[in-house]
């Protein structure tokens, strides 16, 4: 079993400009234009439509790296629930963001009760791995009777 990094055979360009491309992507959320312009600015000549494919490629190895590499999110969740429509129908687009902005996760159901708030904690808490300390809602009755279920530790602020 081999631990080395992706295959880059049979490429124009050299692994380090490649990697360069996608980890420019992938690190700071740019468009595949952006990272054309800061190649060129560089004296790299290649097109958008490249970098795409080099992200197709190899971006989920990067992004997963990414992920592993960041901090721990902070301890102070602000949770939120959005109408959304979906296909013509209403679905609920469930987001959990810490106190820096960092979108800790998200989740799309079909209700808005008691059941689906539990669901949506129990998604956070097997992502997370930890516990926060505070949890800011709106007034949506719902989340309190989660919290005590889930997280009856956790302090609540609407």
């Amino acid at each position: 079993m081999s631990t080395q990094g992706p295959d880059y055979y049979g490429y124009r360009f050299p692994p380090e400009i490649i990697s360069y491309a996608v980890w420019l992507y992938h690190r700071f959320c740019l468009s595949l234009r952006d990272v054309e312009e800061l190649l060129a600015e560089r004296g790299v000549t290649v097109s958008y439509e490249a970098v795409r494919q080099w992200c197709l490629k190899f971006g989920p190895s990067f992004a997963k790296k990414l992920r592993h590499r960041q901090g721990r999110h902070g301890d102070t969740w602000h949770l939120d629930e959005v109408f959304v429509s979906i296909q013509g129908k209403r679905r609920y687009l469930w987001r959990a963001v810490d106190q820096d902005g960092d979108v800790l996760d998200v989740l799309v159901q079909p209700h808005r009760d008691q059941r689906a708030a539990t669901r949506f904690f129990r998604k956070l808490l097997k992502g997370l791995h930890y516990v926060p300390r505070l949890i800011v809602t709106d007034r949506l009755g719902s989340y309190g009777a989660a919290r005590r279920e889930c997280l009856p530790s956790v302090g609540h602020s609407e």
